[in-house]
């Protein structure tokens, strides 16, 4: 027992060291920690460990994060991961005639989605256009792969 107590103590030593300057919530992040302990830890490097303790043992980080509670932000790729997804699975086989073309209104949606820039897209369309066979795999391929796949071919190079 003791030596869980000291592991703990030293623990948390080791974790309010990386803590000790600046503002809580910069250092902190978000979560229930954060929420309890939200106006009294700026420069306290106790208040800040505790702060981080709490977000981390009761797992509310994570979920603030996706869901933009605990005084979280919502990371806004979530939202677009979302859209992206809904829409290469609604457009397969338009895609896969734009993407077939080099060219087309599916695929410079996809690229707005998937933030390609007007510069790149030259480039991103005849690279998918040249790795068609890698992007739609078999007639029964689904849209989770396809897109996997594009994303795959884009982010060689």
């Amino acid at each position: 027992m003791k030596r869980v107590i000291i592991l703990i103590m030293i623990s948390m030593f080791i974790a309010s060291t990386a803590f000790a300057a600046g503002q809580a919530r910069r250092n902190t992040g978000c979560g229930l920690g954060t929420m309890l302990f939200k106006d009294s830890a700026d420069d306290k490097w106790l208040l800040q460990a505790l702060q981080a303790t709490t977000n981390g043992t009761f797992g509310n980080q994570t979920f603030g994060i996706t869901t933009g509670t605990s005084e979280c932000e919502r990371a806004t790729k979530i939202a677009s991961n979302e859209r992206l997804n809904q829409f290469v699975a609604d457009n397969m086989d338009n895609l896969a005639k734009d993407i077939a073309m080099g060219q087309g209104e599916a695929l410079d949606t996809l690229a707005e989605l998937m933030g390609v820039s007007a510069e790149e897209r030259p480039g991103f369309y005849s690279k998918l256009q040249a790795n068609f066979s890698n992007i739609f795999t078999s007639p029964d391929v689904q849209a989770a792969q396809v897109l996997d796949n594009i994303v795959t071919i884009y982010s060689r190079g």
